[in-house]
């Protein structure tokens, strides 16, 4: 399935090379949108399309992301910053998940005892773990802090396993190929399919409709997809949005003009 994005960085809706994100001077940026967050979110939700992630890549993004939220109930996760200080205030804001990296992580280690704290607090149901990874050798290492810096925590089955106890969904970012729009990591999709056993989106260099298949194909029915810079609403020219919607109809079994079902599980209730 198609899940929907809304990037944001400084305010504003961008789609961004991700791995220039921890790099000096401002990231290198494919599209910045004359639009605002919420007109994007009301599209989607016009479109029946739920599960779908706005992030906030670093601060200055609050006000825009409250206002996606708001124009989409319940029909998206938030990410960026997220911690247990704030994280029942997004829910309360409409988010139906919240997403969290950084703060689980300290000195390169997976904190399992705050990561534990936080699916208690707000709920497993309504927790996304953002695993966005890069490759490391053989292995896809998570990395943190805006992709800038690697953890000691591999990719694996046993590590998706365990951790799959203590949240709703997993989010993925291939952070080598994001934004590039040169084909999915289809190793990591691959590896994603085999070991997880909760949903899981994926994001990183999808450019055409064939990815979209492919990740539905390789993900064994398990792996979502997010298309970001490819995309025709994001100055894109290698997707239709169009498409994607119809894609997901198809998969569903919908006729052109029905709503889709929701994907997500989580109720986004406190």
């Amino acid at each position: 399935m198609f899940r929907p994005c809304i990037d944001l960085h400084e305010g504003k809706v961008k789609q961004i090379v991700g791995g220039t994100l921890g790099e000096a001077g401002p990231p290198h940026t494919n599209f910045v949108s004359d639009r605002p967050a919420a007109w994007y979110a009301e599209l989607y939700r016009r479109d029946g399309l739920a599960g779908g992630h706005v992030v906030m890549l670093g601060p200055g993004n609050e006000d825009a992301a409250r206002a996606a939220l708001a124009a989409h109930p319940g029909g998206m996760q938030v990410g960026g910053g997220i911690n247990d200080r704030n994280a029942r205030d997004w829910l309360e804001a409409g988010a139906s998940h919240v997403i969290v990296t950084s703060w689980v992580f300290r000195d390169g280690r997976l904190d399992r005892a705050r990561l534990k704290e936080l699916a208690k607090l707000v709920g497993k149901n309504c927790l996304v773990l953002d695993l966005s990874c890069r490759r490391r050798g053989r292995d896809y290492v998570v990395v943190t802090d805006r992709w800038s810096k690697f953890t000691e925590l591999a990719i694996s089955a046993d590590t998706l396993r365990e951790l799959a106890g203590h949240c709703d969904e997993f989010l993925v970012h291939a952070v080598d190929v994001e934004g590039l729009c040169r084909g999915i990591d289809r190793e990591l999709v691959e590896r994603l399919g085999c070991w997880t056993p909760i949903p899981t989106t994926y994001a990183g260099g999808a450019n055409s409709l064939s990815d979209l298949e492919d990740v539905t194909r390789f993900g064994e029915g398990k792996i979502d997809l997010t298309i970001g810079s490819a995309l025709d609403i994001f100055g894109g020219s290698g997707v239709r949005y169009e498409d994607c919607v119809k894609f997901n109809r198809r998969q569903a079994g919908i006729p052109g003009g029905g709503s889709m079902p929701q994907r997500t599980t989580g109720s986004g209730q406190l």
